[in-house]
């Protein structure tokens, strides 16, 4: 693994960076105190290729690797968590799912104007008895012919409120437990279909997470994405590089914390100098570094192993429980280098430290997170 990005991850960096500072961060205050989805913003973004990084070019996507889709969330969530987290599901949990499990026609309907930014996806996993337990599903689809009949309720949907199609995990054989799950796309006005309430979260707040309401939904069978069954397998494939998506776009809030703390200190006078001078001061920004570094070092691999082919459970969970656990440190001691100042919504840290929070939560708590990564050691697995 070469540590030094090439060219062209360094251009995209930099191309990301400009994008963010101008176009995302002068409107992350306001979209964290109304909530307002940016679909604005998504729309650039498509442009320049960020809804769907590594997807090849022949499905509409930019064609680059994993490493630099890392790059991208990282840098987008050091302006806005929200805004990081829409790209991510974008890129990850809908483009990279459909890119590698759906049949051409599927892709050239969902995928190519998703990538194009003409239309936006979610993915629809949880359900309000069925988090880290995936396997518990209750929202079931009956097949009647040629047509599924999809009745129950996710919850948590990441862009559910504005999405135009979601990739939807049912119950086909209830008594096959796992092995019964399976993979729908259901659109936006399929009747039966309706958005259920949005969620009152403690950060990212502008993200329309909902819950999605399926009542005598008629589904036609060829949109089934996979084999019937197959459901289970696709979830915790794509959950993978899921986990590298939060995982970076933990490092991109801890980063912005980190910058915010670091001018601060420079700044802010006490007992007539820069507080910046002083140890205890220095040892906190010293940890942050450090810290901040460990978990771009630890995603980064697990980017480039993914970019190999290889299987990536166990690095990608180790990528996002450290990141997202150093990111609720991180932003813990930017509010501290503030002080009182930290606590209020004028400075950037508070929104961070909320935001922060949810990275140690969805995708797979860090408890699961630890359970998958002693499941690989304990099968002598070496990362």
């Amino acid at each position: 693994m070469n540590l030094e990005l090439s060219e062209e991850q360094q251009l995209l960096q930099k191309t990301v960076r400009e994008f963010a500072e101008q176009g995302v961060r002068p409107l992350a205050k306001e979209l964290d105190a109304t909530g307002r989805f940016p679909r604005e913003i998504i729309r650039k973004a498509a442009r320049l290729g960020f809804t769907a990084v590594s997807i090849p070019e022949s499905c509409g996507g930019a064609g680059m690797d994993h490493v630099s889709y890392s790059i991208m969330i990282e840098e987008i969530s050091r302006a806005c968590a929200s805004t990081g987290v829409i790209l991510s599901v974008q890129n990850s949990l809908y483009a990279d799912c459909l890119y590698r499990f759906s049949t051409d026609e599927q892709k050239k309907k969902y995928l190519e104007p998703m990538a194009r930014g003409d239309a936006i996806g979610c993915y629809a996993l949880t359900e309000p008895q069925a988090g880290s337990n995936a396997s518990a599903l209750v929202t079931k689809a009956i097949r009647r012919g040629d047509r599924y009949i999809v009745n129950g309720t996710k919850a948590w949907i990441t862009c559910g409120g504005v999405a135009d199609a979601a990739m939807v995990y049912v119950n086909t054989q209830p008594d096959k437990g796992e092995k019964g799950i399976s993979v729908l796309m259901i659109d936006r006005g399929t009747p039966g279909f309706a958005i259920g309430k949005e969620e009152k979260k403690l950060g990212i707040h502008a993200t329309a997470c909902t819950e999605l309401v399926f009542t005598d939904c008629e589904v036609p069978v060829a949109n089934r994405v996979g084999n019937e069954g197959e459901g289970y397998k696709i979830a915790l494939s794509t959950l993978d590089g899921g986990r590298v998506g939060i995982a970076s776009q933990a490092i991109g809030i801890a980063q912005g914390a980190y910058d915010a703390a670091l001018s601060y200190a420079r700044q802010r006078q006490a007992f007539g100098h820069p507080i910046a001078d002083f140890q205890a001061i220095q040892f906190m920004l010293a940890d942050m570094a450090t810290e901040i570094d460990a978990a771009r070092l630890l995603t980064r691999r697990a980017a480039w192993k993914q970019d190999t082919g290889a299987r990536i459970s166990m690095e990608a969970s180790i990528a996002k429980l450290y990141a997202s656990e150093m990111a609720t440190r991180v932003a813990h001691k930017a509010i501290q280098i503030h002080g009182g100042n930290g606590y209020s919504s004028e400075y950037p840290v508070e929104r961070a430290y909320r935001d922060a929070r949810i990275t140690e939560i969805y995708e797979g708590t860090s408890e699961i997170q630890r359970l998958v990564i002693a499941s690989w050691a304990l099968r002598g697995h070496q990362p």
